[in-house]
């Protein structure tokens, strides 16, 4: 009972020594990766890149204790951290001990919604965010991430939030500010990552430009010529500490709260389902959720801001060869020794590094395949990409992904408002009534109409149902057969119409009946009555049964 709230137990029952060696050698790979990038997501956040590293420890552990993946990598993400500096820097400056104190609270509130939402089984909800809505949001966001880190590449000031088209406008009118030193580091490592990656992949790119950079500017006083450095790292564990809880703050932060609360989880749950499904193994999408609440609740009394799995970090520390959630651990306790011993050594790194792995990092999250994709299979699904793009862009993080989940929504009950309807003709090569603008040539029977309705009836289409049928009777038609093949479940609304339109096409000497009516809609109608009511005219017996009545 115990190891479905808390798998680790069932893990570590079997865990040996192959486990061990490559959840180690898979732990010290993800931890090289994740100390540049947890510093530089944290300056993402508006937060001190010490903060980055606080978060890529307690709330590791806590993540694979509870967890249901084997190799979800949590930590600090470009996207959260985005959310975090837009939902914050409007109530505290970036940087500032209210900013990191918001910060943490944000840690919090994120963690309770995700354990509550895991704990009352409501992982379902997120099921409302579409593919189309998050892959829009996902490349917008990518851009503005990448745009925000021009002031540090450049090495120049730029206001803060501006969007997208007002930074490149004062970007544009500060060319000739720009640091020079910072540009030439900040291409050359953009252009080391990139080849890193695509030519050398099993050394970590982030610690080659790392440990470049800072030598370079050690050893050639870059520092004094106002190229901007990461500068003292506070060395040393965090230590508990409560967030500040204040009513007003709550409520402030509560919309990016919700919106981390799922956009974490979504990006959580896609990568750990797509590497469980190579493993042979199932993702707990409930007890994802409990796992990555409690990381975050945890993570909040020691400095932690808000933390998810990451996409690029999962799949390095699965191709690293870890194997149990132990990985995970051994990462947490190389930064932690990090922490204690290394500080040190980040001092001369240049932001503009840091602003380099980012822009890297995001970069690849634009999808404009997933794009043409949409629109090749199914157009509405490619402008709900479209419009989410756009509000993202144009207004804010928040805003962007409610027009989009607005307007997936919209697109749902317009589907479900005026579904698909067929009329049918029986296909005698295959022994079939199938749809006549497919099959022209099937038969069609004088005064019959065979009607599919490919949908539930409810309040909503059973009108358009009402109207679409008054389109396929004319003046010779004595009989209307409704296929119900289709029709899963009804509500009272629908049921009386349906039955109202039954009586008036019965004094107009049209005969409805209804075929193939599954279990549950005929339970139905007869609660209803109808059994007595149409006797034969309705049942669960196929079209065929009533052409020849």
């Amino acid at each position: 009972m115990l190891s479905k709230y808390v798998p680790s137990v069932e893990w570590l029952k079997r865990y040996n020594g192959m486990d061990f060696k490559g959840d180690f050698i898979a732990g010290l790979i993800v931890a090289i990766m994740l100390i540049p990038q947890g510093m530089a997501y944290a300056m993402l956040a508006g937060l001190p890149p010490v903060i980055g590293l606080y978060a890529s420890t307690i709330p590791l552990i806590i993540y694979a204790i509870l967890g249901s993946s084997r190799q979800l990598a949590v930590g600090p993400v470009a996207m959260v951290s985005l959310l975090v500096f837009s939902g914050v820097s409007t109530l505290a400056e970036p940087g500032s001990d209210q900013f990191v104190s918001y910060a943490l609270l944000l840690a919090f509130m994120v963690g309770v919604i995700q354990l509550v939402l895991g704990l009352f089984r409501l992982g379902f909800l997120v099921n409302f965010l579409s593919h189309a809505v998050i892959s829009g949001f996902t490349s917008a966001a990518a851009i503005i991430i990448g745009l925000s880190q021009l002031k540090h590449l450049l090495g120049i000031e730029l206001p803060k939030g501006a969007n997208v088209f007002g930074l490149l406008y004062e970007t544009m009118t500060k060319l000739g500010n720009i640091n020079f030193y910072a540009l030439l580091i900040g291409v050359l490592s953009i252009i080391t990552l990139i080849i890193f990656k695509k030519y050398v992949p099993k050394i970590p790119g982030p610690l080659v430009v790392v440990v470049l950079s800072s030598l370079a500017v050690y050893y050639f006083n870059l520092d004094q010529q106002g190229l901007s450095i990461v500068g003292d790292v506070p060395q040393g564990v965090p230590s508990f500490s409560l967030p500040g809880f204040e009513w007003d703050s709550i409520i402030s932060l509560l919309p990016v709260a919700l919106t981390i609360s799922f956009v974490g989880f979504m990006e959580s749950v896609a990568v750990a389902k797509a590497i469980a499904a190579k493993e042979g193994y199932r993702i707990n999408s409930n007890q994802e959720l409990n796992g990555l609440g409690a990381a975050n609740i945890v993570g909040s009394f020691f400095s932690a801001y808000p933390v998810t799995g990451g996409f690029s970090r999962s799949a390095v520390n699965y191709q690293a060869g870890a194997r149990t959630p132990m990985a995970a651990i051994f990462t947490a306790v190389l930064i932690i020794l990090t922490l204690l011993f290394l500080t040190d050594w980040f001092y001369y790194l240049p932001n503009t590094v840091l602003a380099a792995i980012i822009m890297v990092a995001v970069f690849q999250l634009i999808d404009v395949k997933e794009a043409k994709h949409l629109f090749k299979v199914k157009k509405i699904d490619g402008w709900t990409l479209i419009v989410t793009f756009a509000a993202t862009l144009l207004t804010s993080i928040e805003t962007g992904i409610l027009v989009g989940i607005g307007f997936s929504l919209i697109v749902f009950i317009w589907r479900s408002a005026y579904p698909h309807i067929a009329e049918l003709g029986y296909v005698e090569e295959e022994g079939i009534y199938r749809n006549l603008n497919r099959y022209p040539n099937a038969k069609t029977y004088d005064r019959t109409v065979i009607y599919r309705f490919d949908a539930s009836l409810y309040f909503a289409n059973i009108a358009f149902f009402e109207e679409q049928l008054a389109k396929k009777i004319n003046e010779d038609t004595k009989k209307v057969i409704l296929d119900f093949s289709a029709v899963n479940d009804m509500d009272a609304i629908a049921l009386d119409e349906l039955d109202r339109i039954i009586e008036e096409y019965d004094s107009r000497d049209v005969k409805i009946m209804i075929a193939n009516m599954k279990g549950p809609i005929k339970d139905l109608v007869e609660k209803a009555g109808w059994a007595e009511k149409y006797e034969e005219r309705i049942s669960n017996l196929p079209v065929s049964r009533y052409v020849s009545k």
